[in-house]
């Protein structure tokens, strides 16, 4: 895409100090500009870089001022920052404005969908699916039988969605996403073997969810796999079967939550989590990096370590655990000291 200076300007309520014809197809960092990029400057840091920068256009504070001379154009605004933002979410709102049915694609004949779809090359929607209005599924991506999903969501290529799966609105789920695989339920038999239990529940993904590359949701053995409004999953992480994730939670890549957890709102859990099955987690809850979680957590609670416990506890406890080489010399010395027996 290629935009104007005097486009940009009018976006962002600006002014043109320079060229408004130049044009820019890409964005940078100053210290890295090219010919036909755009860049910010807000931190005084990097000012030296505005003389220096091969950015085509520079978008500064109203009040910024260089004594050296600066070849590109700048667009002068309120808070160069905020603007740049701004400009950010513009220009991936026109980069998603795609719509209409790529082929080859297969869509059922008895799939409901509203204005604006996009149906990228590649992709099969099946049967009784009901689509809402401005959704985008980029190529290669599957949508199975009985699904539902609301408006504004966008799924990107590759995600994989299994049958009975019921998506709110204003989703977003990254390239190899997989919701409704099944649960990992088997029960052992008289002759070592395993029998697989049907996982016969579904997934239900509410409103405002986003979800990273290559993670994983199982559906329910029975009933529903939960991931509640405002939910933010990062890349690879696996949700088992029959866990809820309460609403605004935020969990780091490579956490793993096993079947019939249940997780409160507002909890913060950093990469690397275990959490074993059929626990409860309060709300407002911080899991530290790394953390195994064995055991129920109150509201409110902030654990770290493998078991997990207090936070403050550990950070004073890994203090001793970084002088045990020193301490257990220490206590060898001291074993060493003849004792007087009277």
């Amino acid at each position: 895409m290629k935009f104007t200076a005097q486009q940009i300007a009018d976006i962002l309520e600006g002014d043109v100090v320079g060229n408004p014809n130049a044009t820019v197809t890409k964005l940078s960092k100053i210290e890295e500009g090219t010919t036909g990029s755009l860049t910010f400057l807000s931190n005084p840091k990097y000012q030296n870089f505005a003389s220096t920068t091969d950015a085509t256009i520079i978008i500064v504070n109203k009040n910024f001022e260089s004594d050296q001379e600066i070849k590109a154009t700048l667009i002068k605004v309120e808070d160069a920052y905020k603007a740049f933002s701004k400009l950010l979410e513009y220009y991936n709102q026109v980069k998603l404005m795609k719509s209409g049915i790529e082929q080859p694609s297969i869509i059922s004949d008895d799939v409901t969908y509203g204005e604006n779809l996009y149906l990228g090359s590649f992709s099969y929607v099946g049967k009784n699916v009901t689509i809402g209005n401005n959704v985008k599924i980029y190529p290669n991506s599957f949508i199975g039988d009985n699904v539902t999903i609301g408006d504004n969501c966008v799924f990107f290529a590759g995600v994989k969605i299994y049958s009975e799966t019921e998506i709110g609105s204003n989703c977003i789920l990254h390239s190899g996403a997989i919701i409704g695989s099944d649960g990992f339920g088997y029960a052992p038999l008289e002759d070592g073997t395993y029998s697989k239990i049907p996982q016969i529940g579904n997934v239900i993904i509410e409103d405002d969810v986003e979800i990273g590359a290559c993670t994983t949701i199982d559906r329910a053995t029975l009933g529903s796999t939960i991931i509640r409004k405002g939910v933010k999953l990062d890349n690879q992480i696996q949700i088992a079967h029959n866990v809820e994730i309460g609403e605004n939670t935020v969990i780091a890549s490579q956490t793993g939550i096993a079947g019939s957890s249940k997780v409160g709102k507002n909890c913060m859990i950093g990469g690397q989590v275990g959490i074993i099955g059929h626990l409860t987690i309060g709300n407002n809850v911080k899991i530290q990096a790394q953390s195994g979680i064995a055991k129920n957590l109150k509201d409110g609670e902030t654990v770290q370590g493998t078991p997990a416990f207090n936070y403050s506890d550990f950070a004073k406890s890994y203090v001793h655990f970084r002088n045990l080489p020193k301490i257990v010399s220490e206590i060898e010395d001291i074993k060493k000291i003849p004792i007087n027996k009277k």
